[in-house]
């Protein structure tokens, strides 16, 4: 079934975007005959239509989660790509960074930082890629009955520590291809699962399904600030005399966030933050605290930002 040439029209995500509604409903009509045709094709006794059903539904779930969560994160990786050259920086958008400068707990030159940032982003995308697969294993790590654990402070509260005997395997397999991928590996490779600062799978889960609501807010401004400010000739002024115009403002928001976003900062302790597995994001998740104290934060509000939990898709 998975070959038939019905699968593609049976599992395509509708997105309205600037369609017609007669086009989104001839596009539901073409899905859910797709369904029904496969579903009638491949029954038997092993396995009922409605079986059929609930699995290509479960396919289309899965593509529509790529699209909204690992699109987001290839996005950001081909603007550091587009906008950063590894081997020279332009001048004010060095990436940079040293230890004690603006809470950063590391130092690395431009080069190291950007493979840096761009080694942590491609992990990023590996495991949402692999999200429906992680989540399946967190489950059957959390509720093994042979799997005990123990309620512990972990400095976050009273927390349910037990190990990861599916996910971690997993997730080192994951990070393995990640180091492949790009080549020499710049950080730790330690991997939190089951210990103070990753308690269980379900945290672990928790933790990486806010990956892109980090990246869509920034994406957003990025993608739309040129279009909210070209009919407002005072704030065209004020980005040319700040920034040098609408590339350069994208440079400095770009610059700022690979740069602090990634500098091992949010905890105390290299053990917590720094630049192993979870300190990666732990570094991101610090930088949105401070977003409001940034000197770019009013252009976030232009362009619908209300929050890493608000409704930034549009």
């Amino acid at each position: 079934m998975l070959d038939d040439e019905l699968m593609a029209s049976a599992n395509m995500e509708i997105i309205a975007g600037d369609k017609s509604k007669h086009i989104i409903q001839e596009q539901i009509k073409i899905k859910e005959r797709s369904i029904e045709l496969l579903a009638e094709k491949y029954e038997s006794n092993d396995i009922t239509t409605d079986d059929i059903k609930l699995c290509l539904y479960s396919v289309g779930d899965n593509n529509s989660f790529l699209r909204s969560n690992c699109e987001p994160i290839v996005g950001l990786i081909e603007y550091l790509e587009e906008y950063f050259n590894p081997e020279q920086y332009e001048e004010g958008f060095n990436l940079g960074i040293q230890e004690g400068d603006n809470g950063a707990r590391l130092t690395h030159e431009h080069s190291q930082q950007y493979h840096f940032v761009l080694q942590s982003l491609t992990l990023w995308r590996n495991i949402t890629n692999e999200m429906f697969k992680l989540w399946c294993l967190a489950e059957d790590d959390l509720l093994d009955p042979e799997n005990f654990y123990q309620l512990k402070n972990t400095g976050q509260g009273v927390n349910r520590v037990q190990p990861a005997l599916r996910v971690y395997p997993a997730m080192e397999d994951l990070l393995s291809a990640t180091k492949q991928h790009v080549g020499e590996w710049i950080g730790s490779s330690k991997i939190h699962l089951g210990d103070h600062t990753v308690p269980n799978t379900l945290m672990f889960i928790d933790k990486y399904t806010q990956v892109p609501r980090i990246i869509n807010p920034i994406l957003s401004v990025l993608k739309n600030l040129e279009t909210v400010i070209e009919k407002d000739r005072g704030l065209q002024m004020y980005i040319r005399k700040m920034y040098g115009g609408i590339d350069g403002v994208k440079k400095y928001i770009m610059t700022d966030f690979f740069r602090f976003a990634f500098d091992g900062s949010g905890a105390d302790n290299f053990y917590d933050a720094g630049s192993c597995i979870d300190g990666r994001l732990t570094s991101a998740w610090n930088w949105c605290s401070k977003l409001e104290e940034k000197q770019y934060f009013p252009l976030f509000k232009l362009t619908g930002f209300i929050g890493f939990d608000g409704d930034w898709q549009n």
